[in-house]
């Protein structure tokens, strides 16, 4: 069993930056692939970036060159650093752990782009 606590959303300014965070706890962290998502209003969930055990990351076409997914095993944490903001990023960012079948998500965090 993970838990799973995401912070640092907020309002920005279109081509501002915002930094997520997903802190771990309850299992051991570096074996998990952590993945961010994001919901828009109206919208089916979709992925955003993914980091795997070994450190191998994955983007979506949206978040290439704009978003850096990062982890920190040593402090159970997996960063979202997202710059070049644009209004379509408004969302709320969920975190997951995921390994084998078993997927384990955090309640979410606000992320709304606006002038």
């Amino acid at each position: 069993q993970v838990q799973l606590v995401e912070s640092g959303g907020g309002l920005v300014q279109p081509g501002g930056s915002l930094r997520l965070s997903c802190v771990a706890s309850g299992s051991i962290f570096s074996i998990y692939t952590m993945v961010w998502y994001r919901q828009a209003p109206g919208k089916q969930r979709e992925l955003v970036a993914a980091v795997s055990s070994g450190g191998r990351t994955t983007y979506a076409d949206s978040a290439k060159g704009r978003f850096t997914i990062s982890r920190d095993n040593a402090k159970n944490t997996v960063l979202l650093e997202m710059n070049s903001l644009k209004r379509e990023d408004t969302a709320v960012y969920y975190c997951k752990a995921t390994l084998n079948r078993a997927d384990y998500w955090g309640q979410g965090t606000q992320v709304t782009v606006s002038s």
